[in-house]
């Protein structure tokens, strides 16, 4: 009976030395760890936090296994540099599972140009063996607006008028002075050059192109999403 109850308490302390508590701060410094990691390309800390059979889904829509993830970790070339920092970390921990949901805020430099970007991350990290790894994890990049061009007020007549997509759906193009709008259903929005023909919603990613016929006058409005065209041609 007292072999049986020390085996039973053994056995029950083995299980808890197994189960190894994290915390977010612990799971942030970790991440933190391996972004710091990217611009000298040290492997290292991607080999001991990724689980050897992880998912790893980045902003580019590359689906990467850990042999592909830990040979795509190489230093910049010359003349890169650049720092990832984490902001605004979540998480959720239960049991042997912890979710990690976070923005990065990038900052590269090119030759002494400043580049910046943002991300939204999200790591599942999986308790085995004592062991905490990343399992899954998957990144989306945030729309960011495209750098503000000067637009020719000179043309926003050729522009001005009322386009349709199908019978009964038409969209206007009106100005005021050097201000240039489109309007469908009762909602209007302010069209931001990029060039002087290309323009942008604030916020609404995608660009607004007006195409000029062979008249030398503007036949349609398009609506680039993805680089995929939406052409509503000019009515009147």
């Amino acid at each position: 009976m007292k072999l049986a109850l020390v085996t039973f308490f053994f056995t029950v302390t083995l299980v808890h030395a197994a189960d190894v508590a994290i915390t977010q701060d612990e799971l942030i410094r970790r991440t933190q760890e391996l972004y710091d990691a990217i611009v000298p390309g040290n492997q290292a800390p991607w080999k001991k936090y990724f689980a050897d059979d992880c998912i790893f889904a980045d902003e580019k829509g590359r689906i990467l296994d850990k042999p592909k993830l830990i040979a795509d970790i190489t230093p910049l070339p010359a003349g890169y540099s650049g720092t990832i920092k984490i902001v605004k970390a979540q998480s959720r921990i239960i049991g042997n599972t912890a979710i990690l949901s976070y923005d990065t805020d990038e900052t590269e430099t090119i030759f002494g140009q400043n580049l910046k970007a943002r991300y939204h991350v999200t790591d599942t990290w999986l308790q085995r063996n004592g062991n905490w790894q990343i399992i899954a994890s998957q990144t989306h990049r945030y729309y960011e607006d495209p750098a503000m061009g000067k637009a020719d007020p000179k043309k926003f007549a050729d522009y001005i008028g009322t386009y349709e997509l199908a019978p009964g759906q038409t969209r206007s193009v009106t100005a005021e002075g050097d201000r240039l709008f489109v309007e469908r259903n009762g909602k209007k929005e302010q069209l931001f050059p990029e060039r002087s023909e290309i323009f942008f919603r604030k916020g609404v990613e995608g660009r607004i192109l007006f195409r000029y016929a062979d008249t030398s006058k503007v036949d349609a409005l398009i609506d680039r999403r993805n680089n995929e065209d939406v052409t509503w041609r000019k009515a009147k």
